[in-house]
């Protein structure tokens, strides 16, 4: 394997082995502290332009499993863990990582300690890295790494060729970069879930004449999703059922007048503790973003519902005189490993209570 390095945008440097596509890189380095899940980690677009570290030390031991991804690609800029599996066991496996990530053009890095990393992270905040097969840390070096900036993230990853899923009600599914599952949990739930893209107008999404609207994840910051922001303030005044999730879930707040600000390093994993506060119950949660609202701008009649139960940030949001809500966390990624699939129960009871007040 080739010898490779991350050099840190703080001139830190890590000697490890490189694995998948070889070549150079540079983008956002992040952490993720979820055991299993790797694939849909790879193949969510919320980790659009970042280097993603795994906090778990072996990854990749049951290989490759189509069924499971969540978009057709990754869209992460690099993949860094601590040991790849080279012979992965699984009766579902269609493959290994290191083939996985070659196919797919995606840079792997292996063999460094992955947990003195993330401390780093945790310490000095979320900072941009390039893997490279050259260590020298030279000025130019570091002015690259520190002028890196995810841009055009939502546009990116957004589709508008998805065909309709399943049968029933309704939903337009405003696709910011939306994980798979999230279509594949309303159809299972009697919907036929409509794509538009991140950039469709609000007369286009309703001319559809939905029952719902679906809000998805996606990557970046939320604000620099302003355009968007303008057509959901078109949109919310026509009463249609609205959930949002990740970034629909910050989009939302945005358009009710909010403010959102970037985490320190944010919260990805499958294992963050949010508490529901009317009822007091805490939920296991999957969750991968890098911005959070902030609880103090949201205006009357928004009122905070889920807390981190870590750090007190909005996890959710009820908009008491619209039928709408909004979670921060990834209710589609069974983490509990089904504790909070009823919001989606909540959303289609919503639209029939909707369809049936007509």
């Amino acid at each position: 394997m080739q010898k490779l390095y991350l050099i840190l945008e703080n001139g830190r440097v890590f000697e490890g082995s490189g694995f998948g596509w070889p070549g150079e890189v540079v983008g956002e380095l992040v952490f993720t502290t979820a055991m299993v899940g790797y694939l849909e980690t790879l193949t969510d677009p919320s980790f659009y332009g970042q280097i993603v570290v795994q906090t778990f030390p072996l990854i990749g031991n049951y290989g490759v499993i189509p069924a499971d991804l969540e978009s057709e690609k990754p869209h992460l800029k690099a993949y860094i863990v601590r040991e790849w599996c080279r012979e992965p066991s699984n009766f579902r496996s269609e493959g290994s990582l290191d083939t996985f990530l070659m196919q797919n053009h995606i840079v792997g890095l292996c063999g460094i300690d992955t947990r003195a990393l993330t401390r780093i992270i945790r310490e000095h905040g979320v900072m941009n890295a390039k893997i490279t097969a050259d260590p020298a840390v030279t000025p130019e070096v570091l002015a690259e790494i520190k002028a890196y900036r995810v841009t055009d993230s939502v546009k990116t990853v957004s589709r508008s060729d998805a065909a309709p899923l399943g049968e029933g009600r309704k939903v337009v599914l405003w696709d910011f970069g939306a994980k798979g599952s999230i279509a594949a949990n309303l159809a299972k739930r009697g919907c036929r879930v409509v794509n538009m893209p991140a950039g469709a107008k609000a007369d286009a999404i309703l001319a559809e004449r939905p029952d719902g609207i679906m809000l998805s994840n996606g990557p970046g910051d939320p604000s620099d999703n302003m355009d968007i922001v303008a057509e959901l303030q078109k949109v919310l005044p026509s009463g249609i059922p609205t959930f949002g999730i990740c970034l629909g879930h910050q989009l939302l707040a945005l358009a009710h007048g909010a403010k959102t600000a970037k985490l320190p390093y944010g919260h990805r994993g499958a294992n963050q503790p949010v508490k529901d506060v009317e009822t007091g119950k805490v939920y296991v949660t999957s969750q991968n973003h890098g911005y959070a609202v902030l609880n103090d701008s949201l205006p009357a009649g928004a009122k905070v519902r889920f807390v981190n139960a870590n750090d007190g940030t909005c996890e959710g949001i009820d908009y008491q005189n619209e039928p709408v809500f909004s979670v921060q966390f990834h209710p589609e990624a069974a983490a509990g490993p089904l504790d909070t699939g009823f919001l989606f129960d909540r959303f289609v009871a919503m639209i029939d209570a909707h369809k049936e007040g007509k």
